[in-house]
């Protein structure tokens, strides 16, 4: 892709992937991710701002509405009954993911700068965008009335099935970031010694 200096100043700004590239284009070698998770300061930043807690009870609260959901949307497919409670459960959940995807982005800016897309959470951030447009499509669908309501909780399931794999990148992440700060701890004990 031919770009002006400029416009590829402008591209590399807006670029918060992990590695140097930009619409298709790549500058160099890619940069590995970083070794680290957090920086100190970054870590001091998330164990001292309200939004962790806030994270860390609307995550569980989240999965806990997801699964009482699943087993409605499930049973209706299954049985043709609870139309109204499937449907009440999905759009339940819907929210909650809108209300922990906006204090996750004030979360993400209080201890990484920038409300989306920093690179420690760059691919956790880029499949959250793809759970919350299936979770809005099916709002979507719903409201205007498109489908047949078993077409609708499909759309739901995949919605799901997308958080299922978008939570599980984030346990993840957070299990490498509590291996990180034993890691570190155990360093800064073995220095002491």
């Amino acid at each position: 892709m031919l770009t002006t200096p400029r416009l590829a100043g402008f591209l590399d700004a807006l670029d918060g992937a992990p590695w140097g590239s930009a619409a298709g284009r790549r500058h160099g070698r890619p940069q590995a991710r970083p070794v680290q998770l957090y920086t100190p300061e970054e870590r001091r930043r998330r164990d001292a701002s309200p939004w962790t807690m806030v994270q860390g009870v609307l995550a569980p609260a989240q999965f806990l509405v997801f699964l009482v959901s699943l087993g409605l949307v499930l049973n209706y497919l299954a049985t043709g009954t609870g139309l109204g409670w499937a449907t009440g459960s999905v759009v339940l959940k819907t929210l909650v993911l809108y209300l922990i995807m906006l204090t996750g982005c004030v979360w993400e800016k209080e201890v990484f700068g920038r409300y989306l897309f920093a690179p420690a959470f760059y691919w956790e951030d880029v499949f959250s965008m793809l759970v919350l447009g299936l979770h809005t499509a099916y709002l979507g669908v719903v409201l205007a009335g498109i489908g047949t309501p078993e077409a609708q909780l499909l759309l739901a399931l995949a919605a799901y099935f997308a958080y299922v794999v978008n939570a599980t990148q984030f346990v993840l992440k957070l299990r490498a970031a509590r291996m990180q700060e034993r890691g570190a701890d155990l360093g800064r004990q073995v220095a002491a010694e």
